[in-house]
């Protein structure tokens, strides 16, 4: 059977067994340092025996990290919305959180640190505005690119603000926004395990940048899975809602609710 016969699942299995299979067979066959790529399964082996190490770090910075989604994701759709849909602070503000966006916010850790110290609240500040500038933006831009004559239509058959913003404005903005969400929300798990990795003592990136320290591979690559798993497991996440939102708006605007003809009106005022 060709590739190109099979489902994209079956090829997406067929890869990752694939990588699998290399990451155990080229440490054994020497054809990669063990020191640069320990086998899988000495990873899982050197995982598996200090999982009670590793949960406790895997709470930690899973509690960052959700911390730090609810104030990008919140933060970013409210502000998102606010510059999209008014044409005064879209012109003043988003040139602003563009600028901000370009710059590389790692360089601004050390100020967190000073601001927040150097526990949890350091790193969901600092992943919390990495995922910020991507969501808010994403929400602003997917604002703009709305129809206005659906807004109009939906004014005209005397829908309220409120029926306008949530039958309207964001199921036609959805497939931006949920790009947004995604690339933010990836953002914040980086930010977590990259600022555990400059200053902290605990969770997933301080247990890697402890175990490099004394070139203990396997718990490196441990950790690197684990994080994998939290990427994957927002992933995961992501197309669930991607789902919802398809059988709530697909990206189209819900149906309004409606006046009565003018001519319907006037007829029945006739008839009375």
């Amino acid at each position: 059977m060709s590739l190109g016969a099979m489902s994209p699942g079956a090829v997406r299995t067929l890869i990752i067994l694939g990588v699998l299979v290399l990451w155990e067979a080229l440490p054994r066959l020497g054809l990669v340092p063990m020191l640069f790529l320990p086998p899988l399964t000495t990873t899982l082996v050197a995982g598996f025996s200090d999982w009670r190490v590793y949960g406790a770090a895997l709470v930690v910075t899973l509690t960052e990290v959700a911390a730090a989604l609810v104030f990008a994701v919140g933060g970013g759709i409210l502000i998102g919305a606010f510059v999209g849909a008014l044409a005064g602070p879209r012109r003043i503000l988003l040139p602003v959180f563009s600028s901000f966006y370009a710059v590389p916010i790692v360089v601004l850790y050390p100020v967190f640190t000073a601001w927040f110290g150097i526990g949890s609240e350091s790193k969901i500040a600092f992943a919390a505005i990495y995922g910020f500038f991507p969501t808010m933006l994403a929400t602003a831009a997917g604002i703009q690119t709305i129809d206005p004559n659906l807004v109009l239509t939906a004014r005209s058959m005397g829908a309220t603000p409120v029926q306008r913003l949530l039958r309207v404005i964001l199921p036609a903005s959805i497939p931006t926004l949920l790009a947004g969400l995604r690339l933010g929300g990836a953002l914040v798990i980086v930010g977590v395990v990259v600022a555990e990795m400059l200053i902290s003592a605990a969770g997933i990136g301080y247990l890697v940048t402890s175990s490099r320290t004394v070139l203990d591979s396997p718990r490196v690559f441990a950790g690197v899975l684990l994080v994998l798993v939290i990427a994957m497991g927002f992933d995961m996440a992501m197309r669930v809602v991607e789902r919802r939102c398809a059988a709530w708006g697909g990206g189209a605007p819900a149906q309004v609710p409606r006046r009565r003809p003018i001519a319907r009106e006037t007829g029945q005022a006739n008839a009375a």
